[in-house]
């Protein structure tokens, strides 16, 4: 299981200061928990975002005792791409946890490959519930069922691990295949623009004269 050290924070500290010696400002909170200022190493964080994500467990260690979390919330820099600051929600031990996993997509659709159409992924991720022990890191949807536009990919096809149940309504598409797009019929012959202007100095020339004539 991935551990993260922790160390208590005072919840009025520079959070700028503490950035720049490389360290994030974060909490942890839960059902029984007292809500924590802590700081995490700005590393440590962000290796064990990119490792378990939001659905798999996590240990904060620090010297008064350890807690099993999930990462419920990261604040990300728009510049930078860095992490500004994280919440860690401390899981009861014994309970079951809710959490969104990310869906994977595997396979080739025929409906792809065969008849030209263009793979629309609806959902990305799926809400599941389980032991913490039991928490995927992600869950694989098989594209390739997809044979034809009319056949969708749905929630209940997906195949979940042992001691996991599917919260995301069994008959939310999870992937369809598009009909491809009608080529644009060719754009009609230019205009002759040449052609206007002579015929506007035609108009011009016509109620010229015609003035004349009436003076």
């Amino acid at each position: 299981m991935t551990s993260i050290e922790i160390k208590s924070r005072d919840s009025k500290e520079n959070v700028a200061e503490l950035r720049a010696k490389g360290f994030t400002p974060a909490v942890f909170y839960g059902a029984k928990e007292t809500t924590t200022s802590i700081t995490v190493s700005t590393k440590e964080l962000e290796k064990a975002w990119k490792t378990v994500g939001e659905s798999s467990i996590i240990t904060l260690k620090s010297e008064n005792g350890d807690h099993d979390a999930l990462i419920h919330a990261v604040d990300i820099d728009g510049v930078t791409g860095k992490i500004k600051h994280a919440d860690f929600y401390v899981i009861e031990k014994g309970k079951k946890v809710t959490v969104h996993v990310p869906v994977e997509f595997e396979g080739i659709a025929p409906a792809v490959k065969d008849l030209g159409g263009v793979l629309v992924k609806v959902l990305h991720e799926l809400e599941i519930e389980a032991m913490p022990k039991d928490l995927p890191h992600n869950l694989i949807a098989d594209i390739s069922i997809i044979t034809d536009f009319d056949v969708h990919l749905y929630a209940n096809q997906i195949k979940l691990p042992a001691g996991v149940t599917l919260l995301t309504h069994g008959e939310e598409a999870v992937a369809k295949v598009a009909r491809p797009k009608e080529e644009k019929e060719e754009d009609s012959a230019p205009i002759d623009l040449s052609a206007i202007e002579v015929e506007k100095k035609g108009k011009k020339d016509e109620e010229g004269e015609g003035a004349a004539e009436e003076k």
